[in-house]
C-alpha cells in the first residue's frame, strides 16, 4: 500500500520538528487537484505513522493527537483512516508478536472518539471488533452478515405481475421507438423511462433488456442508445449478463445469431460499457474446441495432399468414397455459429481494432481470417487506414481510383499520413491477414504500390538520421512481402496482373532479399495453413499432368497451361519441372520454349529455383564411378544457358553463386558459367574445331562469328549486353577471372584429393576452358575504358593475386592491344601523315610507349638468370601477340564472302520468298559481306604494321650470354610449352611464332634445335597433359610438322626458306651470321635425314605411351596422334609399327576401358586410310646420297645437354642408315630361324597369314649368308655405346619390323617368282641385282638405279677427300686409332640397331622396358659357322674388288678383314657361352618385348636380307676409304669420344648431320 516513504529523522525528532513536518505534508497533499493520487498519498502517510506506533517507535498519545487534528482536513478523513486500520488489522493479525497486536488495538481504541463505529464495523475483522468491545460476539455478527447478504443479493423480489401494467411497457417501447431526428436526446428519454418505471412499477432489468432489444432493431442509432445505456446503468456486469443470456439463446444447433446482436455487443465493447473478458465467457465455442478444429483442418489438408501424390488402387478408391460420404453427412448437421468470430467481424466493421486483435490473439494463427467475412472486414479496415497515404504516394499516374469514406468512429485506428504511420496499426493488421489478403486484390495492389513508393524514397534519401527509420520500415515491408504478399499470391488464381505488380516492388530489392523471400515462400509458407497445403498438392498434380504431355509439337498449348499455373505458385511448379529435367535432359528444349508465357516475377523465381537445385547438398555432383560430372548437373547447366539467353532474367544471383563456389574451392559449378557464356555471348570453347574454323578464329570479330563456331551466332547482342551489365554492376568480372585462374591449380592440389584422375583432369579442363571463354567474352564486349579500369598490371596479377603467368597474360593481352591502338590513333591525329612508312613508325612508337612498362613489370616474374638468355622485350612480345597480329586468314575471308554471295544468289532464285523479305535478306548479306571485306583490309594493315615492328625488334630479342641450348630451353619452358596448351588458337600461334622468328632471321635463334627439342620431348609433355590440353598439344605438333613437311617436300622451298638462314646453322661462330659460308649450313638431303629422325622419335614416344598401360598416357597419345595424322606418319614402317600397337590397344581395352577403345578404333581407321599416302623409307630420305661431312659436335648444339646429337659425317649418314636397315631386318628374321629352323615354316602370323612356303632350305642358306655379311658390315661400321644400349636399339628396330609385317605380307605373292629365279641361278651377281630390284615396295629397279648405286659408292671417296677442314672424319677411323680391338669389336656389334636405321636416341623412359632382349641380340648375331663366314667374306671381297678402281683401298680392306676374322672367332666363342648360360629364355623374352618378335618370317624379310647384303658390300668399300683418314682425327672427334666414354655407354649418338 505504501507508495510514500517518510524520512526516518521525522520520527526520531517527532516532538521537535517531525510532528510539524508531517502535519504540513498532509496539508499539502489535501490541496492537490488530482483526487485519486491525493487519497493514495494521504493513505500512505497515515499508514507510515500508524505503522511506527505498532512497531513501538512512537508513543500512542503523541500520535492520537495528531490524527485527531487531521480529521478536520477532509470530510472523508475518518473513512481514509479506517482503510489504514483495515490494512494494519490484516498485517498484525498474521504476526506472532502479541505486543504489536496490542499496540494496534490500543491505537484503534484511542481513535474511537473521532472515527465512527459504523465505519469500523464495515472495515475491521469481527474478532478485532470484539476485542475493541464494539460487538458482543464475533460468531453472531458473522451469521447476521450472511443473512443480510443473502437477502440483498440472492433473494428475488416477488413482483406482483398484476401490479405491472402492460401499458407501461407499451409506453416504454413507444418512447424508445420514436423519431430521434429532432431535438430528442438520451437525457430526455431517460427521464421518461424513469417516470414509466415508477408509474407502472416496471422491472429495471427488464427495462434494460427492452432497451437492448430496441437498440438491436435500430442499430444505426449508435450514439443515442449508447449514451442512454451509459446513463441508465451503473453496473457493467448486469449488462454483460443480459447480453450473455441473449447469446446463450442462439447456441442451439441450427440457430443463427443475428448480426444486430453482434453489432450492439461490439458497440458496447468499443465504448467500454462492458469488458471483453466478461462477455467472452458467454460466447461459444470454447477456445479448446477452436484449436482442435484447426488441427483437424491441417491434418485433413495433409491427408488430401498425400492422396494426390500417392498412387491409389481401385479398391482404395471405393473406401475413400464411402468415407467422404460419411463426412458429408456429418457436415449436414450444421453446428452452431461461431459467436466469437461473429463478434470479431462486428468489431472490425465498426473499427474497434484493439478488441478485435485481443480476440484473434486467443485463436490459432490465421484461423480467424481464414473465414472470408472476417478477412474482408479487416481488409476494409486496412483500406480506410491507408487511404490518405495511398492517395498521396501510391496512386500511379493516370489512375483515378475510387474514393473511400472514412469511418465516423473517432475511436477507430487513425489514418496513415506518411510511411512512419504504417508501423502504428497497418503492418500488424496485414500480419493478421496473412495469405487471406488474396480475398481483396485491390488492397493487395495498394500495399504493393505503397511499397514501391517507399523503396523510391529509401533509395533516394541519404540522410543518416532518417536512414535508421527507413531501415526499420524496409524490414517491415520485407516481412509483409514474406508473410502476406507472396502467400496471398499463392491463393489467387491465375492473376498475372498481381504477379507483375508485385515484381514492380520486388525488382527494387537486391537479389539476395528476393531470394530469401522466395526461399521462405517455397520451403516454409506452404506448411503454415491448410489452404496452402491443399494448393501445393493441387499444383504438383497439375504440373505432373502438364509435364507428362509436354512435347515439341504442343509447346504452345502446354506453355499456356504452365503460364497460368505459374502466376500463383511458381516455386512449386518450377521445383517439379527442374526435378524432371534433371532426370530427362530431352525435356530441356520444349520446357525452355514453353516458358514464354511467364511473368517477370516468375522468371526471377525460376532463377532462384535453379540456383537452389544446383546448391542442393543432398545431390552428388559426381557419378557413382567418381570419374565424370553427374548428368543432373549437366542438364541444369544446359537449361541455365538456354533460359538465361532467351528470357530477360537477372543474372546476378547465378553469377554470385558460381563466385561463392569458387571461393569455397569448388569448381563443379563452372559448368554453369560455361554454358551461360556460350549461349548468351555465342562464344564456344571446343578443341574439336575444324581447320577452317580455326583459321576463321584468327580473324576479326565478324569472321569469328560467321565462320569460327559450329552454330550460327545470331541475336546475341542483347543477351551478351545483359551478361556484361550484370558482371559490371555487381563487380564480378575480374573476381571471376582471378578465381578461375587460381582454381586451375586448386583443382589438382586442393580439390583433387581422393578423386579419380580422370575427373580431376576433366575439372581442370572445365576450369581452364571457362576461363578462356569468359576472358574472351570480356575482351570482346567490354569497352576499352571498362577493361583497362578493371584489369590490373601484369606484375600485380602474378605477384599479388598469384595468377599463373599464362592466364595473367591472357587477361592482359586485350588491354595491351587496346592501349596500343589508342596511342597509335593519338599519334596519327597529332601528326597528320598519310604515308605508309610514317604510319608504321608511329605504330612502333605507340608499341614502345605502351609496352615499356610491361617490359619492366615482367622482370619480376622470373629469376634474374632467365634474362641472361631472353630479353624481357622478347618475352613480352611473345605473350602479348596473337594470331590476329601475325597473319591474315585470306582464304577464310574469301570462303565466307563466297558463302554470302551464294546465299544472295539462292535468295534471288527462290520464288517462294516474298519480295520484302528478299530485300531484307539481301541487304543483310550484303552488309555482312562489306563488313568482312572491311575487316580483312583492316587486319591486313595491322599485320603489316606488326611485322614491321617485329623486324625492328628482332635483333634485341635474344642474347648470346649462354649456350644456344640454354636459350632454347628457356624459350620452350617459359614461352612455347605454357602457351601452346592454353587454347587451340594459341597452339597455332606458337607454331607460327617459331616459324616467324626463323623467317625474320633472328640472331642467336637456332630453328633446328628448337624443332628438335619439341619433337624429342613429347613423352613427358603428353603424359602431363589433360584431355583438352592433349588436343591443343597435338594441334601444336601438327602445325610444327606442317612447316617441317613443307620444307621436306621440295628442295626449292627448303633452299628458299631455310638455306642462308641463321636458324639452320650447324656451327655458331662468335662473329655472327654472314650467310655466305655454306659449310655451316645444313643441306637439303641431310635435313631430310633429320626429319626422318624426328618422325622416328615421335614413333618411339608413341609406342612407349601406348605400352605403358596407363589410362592417361594412352588417351593422350591417341589424341595427339589423331591431331597430327595429316603430317605423321609419312614413313611406311613407322606407320605399321603404330598400327600394330593401336590394334593391340583395341583388343585389350574393348571390355576394360570403352573410351580408350573408341579412341583407338577411331585412330586405327583413320590411320589405315592414310596408308596410301605413306612412302617407303628410301623415298622419304635418300639413304645413299653423297654428301660432305658435318661437324659432329657444336659448341651450343643439342649434344651438349645429352639430347639427340650427331657424331658422324653426312657421308656416313646415308649409307650407314641403309646398312642398318638391312641389318635390322635380317636380325628380325634370323632369330626364329636360329632358334628352330625346322619349325619356322609352321608358325602362323597374328593377322591370319599363312606360314612360309617350301623354300625353307634356300632361306636357311641365305640366312647364313646374311649373318656372315652382317658381321662383316659391323666390323666396318662406327662403334657406339655399350651392349645394353645396343640391345635396346635392336629391340626398337624389331618392334618397327613387327609393326610393318602386315604391310609386307600382302606382297609375298609378288616376290615368290624372284626368289625361285634366284634359287635356280645361284650366282652372286644375279642375287645382287635381285636384291636391288626388291628395294622399296618390291618392284624391279631400272638398270640405271644399279649404276647410280655404284657411282655413289665411288663418289663417297671424293666427298671424303673434299671435306671441310673443320669437319669430322669417319667414326670408324676414330675408333681404330683410339680404342682396343676388343672394345672396337663390341661396339661395332652394338651400333646402328634402332628402328630409325641410323638414328637412335637415348630415352630413359623406354630403356628399362627394353633391357630384356640384349642377350637375344648377341645370340642371333654371333651364332654362325666360322668356315661359312670366311667363304662369304671372300665372295664379298671379290665382288667389291671388281667394282673398285683403287688397289690401295682393296689392300687395306683385306687387312681389316683378317683382323675382323680373328675378332669374330672370339665373339663367336663368347656368344656360345652366353647361349649356354641363358638358353632359349632370352630369345623368348626378346620376342615379347620387340616389335617384330611375335611375327614369323616372311618373304619381305628374305628380300631385305639380300638387299642389305649388297649394301653391306658397298659399306665395306666406304669404310676402307674412310679408314685411310683415320690418323687425321679432329679435335671435335676427340671431344665426342671423351663424352661417349664418360657417359658410361648409356647414351647412344645419332648418325644425323646435325641432330
Amino acid at each position: 500500500m505504501a507508495t510514500l516513504i517518510l524520512p526516518a529523522e521525522w520520527f526520531k525528532n517527532w516532538e521537535k520538528s517531525g510532528k510539524q513536518e508531517f502535519v504540513q505534508l498532509c496539508k499539502d497533499l489535501t490541496e492537490k487537484t488530482d483526487h485519486g493520487s491525493q487519497i493514495r498519498e494521504i493513505q500512505a502517510a497515515l499508514y507510515e505513522l500508524c505503522h511506527q506506533v505498532v512497531q513501538g517507535n512512537l508513543k500512542l498519545d503523541l500520535v492520537v493527537g495528531v490524527l485527531g487534528d487531521m480529521m478536520d482536513l477532509r470530510d472523508d478523513m475518518p473513512s481514509v483512516l479506517a482503510d489504514v486500520f483495515s490494512i494494519l488489522d490484516l498485517e498484525t493479525g498474521a504476526l506472532e508478536e502479541k505486543n504489536k497486536r496490542d499496540h494496534y488495538t490500543q491505537l484503534v481504541g484511542a481513535c474511537l472518539f473521532f472515527v465512527p463505529e459504523a465505519i469500523l464495523k464495515e472495515r475491521l475483522d469481527p474478532e478485532t471488533l470484539e476485542s475493541l468491545g464494539l460487538i458482543k460476539q464475533a460468531h453472531q455478527f458473522n451469521q447476521k452478515i450472511v443473512k443480510i447478504k443473502t437477502k440483498l443479493f440472492y433473494k428475488q423480489q416477488k413482483f406482483n405481475l398484476l401490479r405491472e401494467e402492460n401499458e407501461g411497457y407499451a409506453k416504454l417501447i413507444t418512447e424508445l421507438g420514436q423519431d430521434l431526428s429532432g431535438n430528442i436526446t438520451s437525457h430526455i428519454v431517460l427521464e421518461s423511462i424513469k417516470s414509466l418505471i415508477g408509474c407502472f412499477n416496471l422491472d429495471p432489468n427488464r427495462v434494460l433488456d427492452i432497451i437492448l432489444e430496441v437498440y438491436e432493431s435500430r442499430s444505426d442509432q449508435d450514439d443515442f442508445f449508447l449514451s442512454l445505456i451509459k446513463s441508465y446503468m451503473c453496473e457493467p456486469l448486469t449488462l454483460c449478463h443480459i447480453l450473455g443470456f441473449k447469446f446463450k439463446f442462439y447456441q442451439e444447433p441450427n440457430e443463427e445469431t443475428p448480426k444486430s446482436l453482434y453489432h450492439i455487443a461490439a458497440a458496447l465493447l468499443h465504448h467500454n460499457l462492458i469488458e471483453l473478458e466478461d462477455l467472452y465467457i458467454h460466447l461459444m465455442p470454447l477456445d479448446a474446441a477452436i484449436v482442435e478444429e484447426h488441427k483437424n483442418e491441417i491434418s485433413e489438408a495433409k491427408q488430401i495432399a498425400r492422396k494426390l501424390v500417392m498412387v491409389v488402387l481401385p479398391s482404395d478408391k471405393n473406401e475413400d468414397k464411402e468415407k467422404e460420404k460419411d463426412k458429408e453427412e456429418e457436415k449436414n448437421d450444421k453446428p452452431p455459429d461461431n459467436q466469437k468470430l461473429g463478434l470479431l467481424e462486428a468489431l472490425l466493421r465498426i473499427g474497434d481494432w484493439l478488441h478485435a486483435q485481443s480476440i484473434m490473439d486467443q485463436m490459432p494463427s490465421f484461423y480467424a481470417t481464414s473465414h472470408k467475412p472476417i478477412a474482408l472486414a479487416l481488409c476494409q479496415l486496412v483500406h480506410l487506414t491507408v487511404e490518405p497515404l495511398y492517395r498521396r504516394a501510391g496512386v500511379p499516374k493516370g489512375a483515378r481510383g475510387c474514393v473511400m469514406h472514412p469511418l465516423r468512429n473517432k475511436r477507430a485506428p487513425q489514418p496513415a499520413e506518411n510511411f512512419e504511420d504504417l508501423r502504428r496499426d497497418i503492418f500488424s493488421m496485414l500480419g493478421y491477414l496473412g495469405p487471406h489478403l488474396s480475398h481483396d486484390p485491390i488492397l493487395f495492389a495498394k500495399i504493393v504500390r505503397l511499397g514501391k513508393a517507399f523503396m523510391k524514397e529509401y533509395q533516394s534519401d541519404g540522410n543518416s538520421e532518417v536512414r535508421d527509420k527507413m531501415e526499420t520500415l524496409l524490414s517491415c515491408f520485407l516481412s509483409v512481402a514474406d508473410q502476406v504478399l507472396l502467400p496471398s499470391l499463392s491463393l489467387m488464381e491465375c492473376n498475372a496482373c498481381m504477379s507483375e505488380e508485385l515484381w514492380g516492388l520486388f525488382k527494387l530489392f537486391p537479389y539476395y532479399h528476393r531470394y530469401r523471400l522466395y526461399g521462405q515462400w517455397k520451403n516454409e509458407t506452404y506448411s503454415s495453413h491448410p489452404l496452402l497445403v491443399k494448393v501445393k498438392a493441387q499444383t504438383v498434380e497439375r504440373a505432373k499432368y502438364i509435364m507428362k504431355r509436354l512435347t515439341k509439337e504442343n509447346v504452345k498449348q502446354s506453355g499456356r497451361q504452365i503460364g497460368k499455373l505459374s502466376h500463383s505458385n511458381p516455386t512449386i511448379l518450377f521445383d517439379y519441372m527442374l526435378s524432371q529435367i534433371q532426370w530427362y535432359d530431352n525435356l530441356i528444349v520444349p520446357v525452355v520454349d514453353s516458358l514464354k508465357y511467364l511473368t517477370s516475377l516468375n522468371y526471377d523465381v525460376l532463377a532462384y529455383c535453379i540456383i537452389e537445385a544446383l546448391a542442393n547438398p543432398e545431390k552428388e555432383k559426381m557419378k557413382h564411378d567418381d570419374t565424370t560430372i553427374s548428368s543432373w548437373l549437366q542438364s541444369l547447366a544446359s537449361l541455365c544457358g538456354a533460359v538465361f539467353r532467351k528470357y530477360p532474367i537477372e543474372l546476378a544471383g547465378l553469377l554470385q553463386y558460381v563466385t561463392n563456389q569458387l571461393k569455397a574451392g569448388k569448381s563443379f559449378d563452372l559448368l554453369i558459367l560455361k554454358e551461360v557464356v556460350q549461349k548468351m555471348a555465342g562464344i564456344e570453347i571446343t578443341d574439336e574445331m575444324t581447320s577452317e574454323q580455326l583459321e576463321a578464329m584468327t580473324g576479326g570479330e565478324q569472321l569469328k562469328a560467321e565462320g569460327g563456331y559450329f552454330g550460327q551466332i545470331r541475336n546475341t547482342k542483347k543477351s551478351s549486353q545483359r551478361l556484361k551489365d550484370a558482371l559490371l554492376d555487381h563487380e564480378l568480372a575480374l573476381p571471376l577471372c582471378l578465381l578461375m585462374a587460381q582454381q586451375r591449380n586448386g583443382v589438382v592440389f586442393l580439390e583433387g584429393g581422393e578423386k579419380h584422375l580422370k575427373l580431376v583432369g576433366h575439372l581442370y579442363d572445365q576450369c581452364h576452358d571457362t576461363l578462356v571463354q569468359f576472358g574472351g567474352f570480356l575482351a570482346s564486349n567490354l569497352s576499352t575504358e571498362d577493361y583497362i579500369k578493371r584489369v590490373p598490371s601484369i606484375d600485380i596479377l602474378c605477384n599479388q593475386f598469384h595468377t599463373p603467368h599464362d592466364a595473367a597474360f591472357f587477361l592482359s593481352r586485350p588491354m595491351y592491344a587496346h592501349q596500343i591502338l589508342s596511342k597509335y590513333d593519338e599519334l596519327k591525329k597529332a601528326e597528320k601523315g598519310n604515308r605508309q612508312q610514317q604510319k608504321a613508325h608511329k605504330y612502333v612508337a605507340a608499341c614502345e610507349q605502351v609496352m615499356a612498362p610491361v617490359h619492366e613489370a615482367v622482370i619480376s616474374l622470373h629469376p634474374a638468370r632467365v634474362w641472361d638468355d631472353l630479353r624481357p622485350q622478347f618475352y613480352a612480345t611473345f605473350w602479348s601477340l596473337t594470331m590476329y597480329d601475325l597473319a591474315v586468314p585470306q582464304s577464310a575471308y574469301d570462303r565466307e564472302v563466297n558463302k554470302l554471295k551464294a546465299q544472295i544468289k539462292a535468295i534471288e532464285e527462290n520464288p517462294e520468298i516474298p519480295l520484302n523479305k528478299k530485300k531484307k535478306e539481301k541487304e543483310r548479306c550484303t552488309a555482312l559481306q562489306e563488313k568482312l571485306q572491311e575487316e580483312e583490309k583492316k587486319q591486313l594493315e595491322h599485320v603489316q604494321r606488326v611485322l614491321h615492328r617485329l623486324k625492328l625488334e628482332k635483333d634485341n630479342w635474344l642474347l648470346a650470354k649462354s649456350t644456344k641450348n640454354e636459350t632454347i630451353t628457356k624459350f620452350l619452358q617459359l614461352c612455347l610449352f605454357p602457351r601452346c596448351i592454353f587454347s587451340s588458337i594459341d597452339a597455332v600461334y606458337c607454331a607460327r611464332f617459331v616459324e616467324l622468328v626463323h623467317q625474320q632471321k633472328t640472331p642467336n635463334f637456332c630453328t633446328l634445335l628448337c624443332y628438335d627439342r619439341v619433337f624429342s620431348a613429347t613423352i613427358y609433355t603428353v603424359a602431363s597433359c589433360t584431355e583438352n590440353e592433349s588436343h591443343r598439344y597435338g594441334r601444336f605438333l601438327c602445325c610444327m610438322l606442317e612447316t617441317v613437311t613443307r620444307w621436306h617436300s621440295d628442295r626449292a622451298i627448303y633452299e628458299k626458306e631455310c638455306v642462308n638462314y641463321p636458324g639452320f646453322l650447324t656451327i655458331f661462330r662468335a662473329t655472327g651470321f654472314d650467310g655466305g659460308n655454306k659449310a655451316d649450313q645444313l643441306d637439303y638431303e641431310n635435313f631430310r635425314h633429320v626429319v626422318h629422325k624426328w618422325h622416328y622419335m615421335l614413333t618411339k614416344a608413341s609406342v612407349h605411351c601406348l605400352e605403358t598401360g596407363d589410362y592417361t598416357h594412352i588417351r593422350n597419345i591417341l589424341i595427339v596422334l589423331t591431331k597430327i595424322l595429316p603430317c605423321y606418319p609419312k614413313v611406311l614402317n613407322l606407320g605399321q609399327a603404330l598400327e600394330c600397337r593401336v590394334h593391340k590397344i583395341c583388343l585389350e581395352e574393348k571390355d576394360k576401358r570403352p573410351d580408350l577403345y573408341a579412341l583407338a578404333m577411331g585412330y586405327s581407321g583413320r590411320l589405315k586410310s592414310q596408308k596410301v599416302h605413306m612412302v617407303p623409307e628410301n623415298e622419304f630420305h635418300h639413304k645413299e646420297q653423297p654428301a660432305r661431312t658435318t661437324p659432329a659436335s657444336q659448341q651450343n648444339g643439342p649434344g651438349s645437354t645429352g639430347k639427340p646429337a650427331t657424331s658422324t659425317s653426312k657421308m656416313e649418314e646415308g649409307t650407314s642408315e641403309d646398312g642398318d636397315r638391312g641389318k635390322d631386318k635380317s636380325q628380325g628374321t634370323t632369330k626364329p630361324v636360329n632358334k628352330a629352323n625346322s619349325a619356322a615354316a609352321k608358325v602362323t602370323t597374328s593377322n591370319g597369314n599363312g606360314a612360309l612356303n617350301s623354300t625353307k632350305t634356300v632361306k636357311d642358306r641365305d640366312d647364313k649368308e646374311k649373318s656372315g655379311k652382317e658381321k662383316k658390315e659391323k666390323k666396318e661400321k662406327t662403334p657406339g655405346g655399350i651392349s645394353d644400349t645396343k640391345a635396346e636399339n635392336r629391340r626398337e628396330k624389331q618392334r618397327d619390323e613387327r609393326a610393318g609385317k602386315e604391310e609386307r605380307m600382302p606382297r609375298e605373292g609378288k616376290e615368290k617368282t624372284p626368289k625361285a629365279d634366284r634359287e635356280k641361278l645361284k650366282s652372286e651377281e644375279k642375287s645382287i641385282k635381285d636384291d636391288k630390284a626388291k628395294a622399296g615396295n618390291g618392284e624391279p629397279m631400272e638398270p640405271s638405279r644399279e649404276r647410280d648405286a655404284i657411282k655413289e659408292s665411288k663418289s663417297k671417296e671424293k666427298g671424303d677427300r673434299n671435306a671441310m677442314p673443320g669437319s669430322l672424319k669417319s667414326p670408324g677411323s676414330r675408333s681404330e686409332s683410339a680404342e682396343s680391338e676388343r672394345d672396337h669389336k663390341r661396339r661395332k656389334l652394338d651400333s646402328h640397331s634402332s628402328p630409325s636405321h641410323s638414328s637412335s636416341v637415348k630415352d630413359n623412359s623406354i630403356e628399362p622396358k627394353e633391357s630384356t632382349s640384349k642377350h637375344h641380340i648377341t645370340y642371333n648375331s654371333l651364332s654362325r659357322s666360322k668356315s661359312r663366314e670366311r667363304e662369304l667374306d671372300k665372295k664379298d671381297s671379290e665382288i667389291i674388288q671388281g667394282r673398285s678402281k683403287e688397289k690401295k683401298e682393296e689392300k687395306d680392306r683385306k687387312e681389316r678383314k683378317r683382323e675382323h676374322n680373328i675378332n669374330d672367332r672370339e665373339t663367336s666363342q663368347e656368344s656360345k657361352r652366353r647361349k649356354d648360360e641363358n638358353g632359349t629364355n632370352s630369345s623368348k623374352n626378346s620376342k615379347s618385348t620387340s616389335p617384330s618378335s611375335d611375327s614369323p618370317l616372311s618373304v619381305e624379310k628374305e628380300k631385305s636380307k639380300r638387299k642389305s647384303s649388297s649394301k653391306e658390300k658397298m659399306e665395306s668399300v666406304k669404310a676402307e676409304r674412310t679408314s685411310s683418314g683415320g690418323k687425321k682425327e679432329s679435335r671435335h672427334d676427340k671431344e665426342k669420344k671423351e663424352k661417349r666414354d664418360s657417359s658410361g655407354g648409356k647414351e647412344e649418338k645419332k648418325q644425323y648431320p646435325y641432330m
